[in-house]
């Protein structure tokens, strides 16, 4: 009688044990199953990330080279217009050599050199030339909300979105005057998406500014602005910069693709 006691208390001894370890043995597949599921959705996750840094470098690169494009096409028909400038200032140079009416024999030998006198200063620019090693001027005054980043991905709230920045955001508000950061001739001026109003200046020695967010630009392409001249005023946000509010893009360029401009300014 007593054995069977025994035998019946260690068999319940048994069942208890079994089912703790089974109990024991769910826990543990339950958290092998939630850790798997972790490191999936982690794995997914750094994927889409991935994908849309990829694709934030190719919309970059894209609007690179079609900026870069551009300005090769405006190049060219700078060069052509400026050749048939030349040429038709030494056609009408040529014309009024033809009509002069030699008086006398001083007065004679003195023409050609009055003719070319006036078509030398018909045809004077004022040379442009580009100091990296001094330091910019601010084109406003406010807080840089983007800073220029071509190695890693900044996120911008409007687009709820990382791309890169060729250029740097600066803070301001509308009707604020925006001023040349240094003297140059306008090569650009062109409506944009993404920045909006914008101009293009080229400083000389391969280097260039771009201001975005404009409104109310006084020059025109070709015109000369002198360094820290009003070029213009902070205009409202463009659909792409709605959250971030009223700012200048202020973009520097050197031989067509970016730089840095908080190397350079002051």
């Amino acid at each position: 009688m007593r054995n069977k006691k025994f035998a019946a208390f260690f068999n319940r001894k048994s069942y208890i044990a079994a089912a703790v370890i089974m109990v024991v043995a769910a826990f543990g597949m339950m958290g092998l199953y939630y850790a798997k599921q972790e490191r999936e959705q982690e794995e997914q996750l750094a994927k889409e990330r991935q994908e849309q840094v990829q694709q934030a470098r190719e919309e970059d690169a894209a609007r690179e080279k079609a900026a870069k494009e551009r300005a090769e096409a405006r190049a060219a028909a700078e060069v052509k217009e400026k050749i048939m400038e030349q040429k038709k200032e030494q056609e009408e140079t040529e014309e009024v050599s033809g009509i002069i009416t030699p008086q006398q024999e001083d007065n004679f030998m003195d023409e050609p050199e009055v003719v070319a006198e006036t078509s030398a200063a018909a045809s004077w620019e004022p040379e442009i030339h580009f100091d990296a090693a001094a330091d910019l001027s601010w084109p406003i005054q406010g807080n840089v909300i983007l800073n220029y980043n071509m190695d890693q991905t900044v996120y911008f709230a409007t687009l709820d979105q990382y791309k890169y920045n060729p250029a740097v955001i600066i803070q301001a508000a509308v009707n604020t005057p925006v001023n040349a950061v240094a003297s140059g001739q306008v090569t650009s001026i062109e409506t944009n998406e993404e920045t909006g109003l914008t101009m293009t200046v080229d400083m000389g020695d391969g280097y260039s500014a771009r201001y975005g967010q404009l409104k109310e630009i006084p020059k025109d392409q070709g015109d000369y602005v002198e360094s820290g001249e009003t070029i213009g005023y902070i205009n409202e946000p463009a659909k792409y910069y709605s959250v971030e509010g009223s700012n200048l893009y202020f973009q520097l360029l050197k031989d067509g693709q970016p730089v840095n401009p908080m190397e350079y300014l002051e």
